[in-house]
């Protein structure tokens, strides 16, 4: 069975093709901006132009931008080609790349909203072992934290905690055959991690 995987969630891009678990290709690039113009053709560069029996996609939290062209673009290769698309969340991809084989927990930091940090723990198995939570950097710092650190906010939350973080900063579509089976989800609803800055007249 081959596998397309899509990770759009922060300023890098890629997607990775599996066959029966191995890899066969791949395309990372830290764009920044740009991944709707990017992602389809970093595709379309895959063997067999990525085709796949099921999609893998990134549900955030992260950018909303992001996160959302990689949703229309695996809905809609899903439909043509007739795969199962099923999203998994960015901070577990994070703390799996971090992992490794090492059985070790991690805290993984993330670039989140109005200078906030995205921050979720996960156990050696790879599971979270809380909701991922927004928090403005110093109370982020003041909380307990996991063996490893890892996110594109890992080393300043390392200063704060005066640790080292580990070196992986962001997401990889190569990485997520490592994520748990229980992580992946049908429902493609994004994760935002926070609650919304607009609220109903009278609530």
């Amino acid at each position: 069975m081959r596998i397309l995987a899509i990770e759009t969630a922060t300023e890098a891009c890629s997607a990775a093709l599996f066959d029966n678990g191995a890899l066969v290709d791949s395309r990372h690039e830290v764009l920044g901006r740009g991944h709707a113009e990017r992602l389809v053709p970093m595709i379309a560069e895959l063997p067999a132009k990525g085709r796949a029996d099921e999609i893998r996609v990134s549900l955030g939290p992260g950018s909303f931008t992001g996160v959302r062209i990689g949703l229309a673009v695996a809905r809609a290769l899903g439909i043509a080609w007739h795969a199962e698309v099923r999203g998994y969340p960015t901070l577990a991809l994070v703390a799996a790349m971090a992992r490794g084989d090492s059985g070790q927990t991690v805290t993984v930091c993330m670039t989140g909203g109005h200078g906030e940090w995205f921050v979720q723990d996960f156990g050696g198995d790879g599971l979270p072992l809380g909701a991922v939570a927004s928090f403005p950097p110093a109370n982020a710092g003041a909380r307990s934290l996991g063996d490893l650190l890892a996110g594109s906010k890992a080393e300043e939350l390392g200063d704060l905690a005066g640790r080292t973080p580990d070196p992986v900063r962001l997401p990889d579509a190569r990485h997520v055959p490592a994520l748990p089976d229980s992580l992946l989800r049908a429902d493609l609803a994004p994760l935002y991690g926070r609650a919304p800055d607009a609220k109903l007249p009278g609530g």
